[in-house]
């Protein structure tokens, strides 16, 4: 019996999903994968008063909130990744990400004194976390969590584990640009994933990754920014300063078995730097890296040699 290859597109998390799936229950997978990603994103979003998420951030400062398991985990992972980045990634960060509004159609530059009033709210270490309930409280009000910086990669996962439910052969999970190679392709060989060239429009790659059930997941600076008075402010906003990261990296890839794990490293490393980068990717077991600082040289981790290809040479090595 011949396994047939089923595409799908919706729209959740924020962001354009795209599943190319083959298997004989490929059909079945897909809506299944569809709805628990639409449930993430009730639970998750930021944007969606209901949401467990809201629900968090409107008893900042009084009481705590009951949320299911996914927000608890998924809230426990991104203060995790806090400790381990030493707050370059803060799940706390919304009331800076409100106040730039990078991608929308109310960017601004704010006012000095407005960043600072917004950074004061800032700190992964006012999130307290209830086990004995799964309950979470921010300590003080005007707080606001905001998982955009995780959530993907964890739906990314519950995706992945429902594929392996319905015996799929190979699919490639894309999560707006979060991606997951699951499998192979349908002809054995490895997934072909495409590194963004960080200078170009989207689409036009400096390299390319042969992979085989791994996530792959890019922060860089040409997503989501605006320019004002000849200056470039892009979407990754560094907690400690308020301001969009000014880290010589300007594109960072993680290579890793769970997505969620890609998700939680990528926007943190970005902006502490590429020396620090390196060292805390390699210390991390199964995980690889690679990143492109702003005059075009291309580092990456030791494991990664054999299967990431520069297409573009204009990105040298260091």
């Amino acid at each position: 019996m011949i396994k047939e290859t089923l595409t799908a597109s919706s729209y959740s998390l924020g962001t354009l999903i795209n599943l190319r799936v083959q298997g004989n229950e490929a059909q079945r997978a897909i809506e299944e994968a569809l709805g628990r990603l639409s449930d993430i994103d009730d639970k998750m979003s930021a944007f969606k008063d209901t949401s467990e998420i809201s629900k968090i951030n409107l008893k900042a400062g009084r009481t705590s909130q009951i949320v299911g398991k996914d927000t608890y985990l998924v809230i426990k992972e991104a203060i995790k990744y806090s400790r381990l980045l030493e707050g370059a990634f803060d799940p706390t960060i919304r009331p800076l990400v409100s106040l730039w509004n990078i991608g929308t159609e109310q960017e601004e530059m704010p006012e000095e004194c407005e960043v600072d009033n917004m950074l004061q709210l800032v700190n992964y270490k006012d999130v307290i976390l209830d086990e004995s309930n799964s309950s979470i409280r921010l300590r003080r009000e005007k707080q606001a969590l905001d998982l955009g910086g995780i959530a993907k990669g964890y739906a990314a996962d519950e995706v992945r584990d429902i594929f392996y439910k319905y015996n799929i052969s190979s699919a490639l999970i894309d999560l707006g640009g979060n991606i997951f190679a699951f499998g192979g392709k349908e002809d054995g060989t490895p997934w072909r994933v495409g590194i963004q060239d960080p200078f170009k429009t989207r689409g036009e790659f400096m390299g390319v990754l042969s992979v085989t059930n791994k996530s792959v997941v890019t922060s860089g600076n040409y997503e989501k920014y605006f320019t004002k008075a000849g200056k470039r402010f892009h979407h990754i906003i560094d907690p400690k300063t308020g301001y969009p990261s000014i880290s010589k990296i300007i594109s960072a890839t993680i290579i890793s078995d769970n997505s969620i794990d890609g998700d939680g490293l990528s926007t943190g490393v970005y902006i502490i730097g590429i020396d620090k980068a390196m060292r805390l990717i390699e210390s991390i077991s199964g995980v690889e890296a690679i990143f492109i600082t702003q005059d075009k040289k291309t580092y990456v981790t030791s494991g990664i040699n054999n299967i990431f290809t520069i297409t573009n040479k204009e990105f040298l090595g260091k």
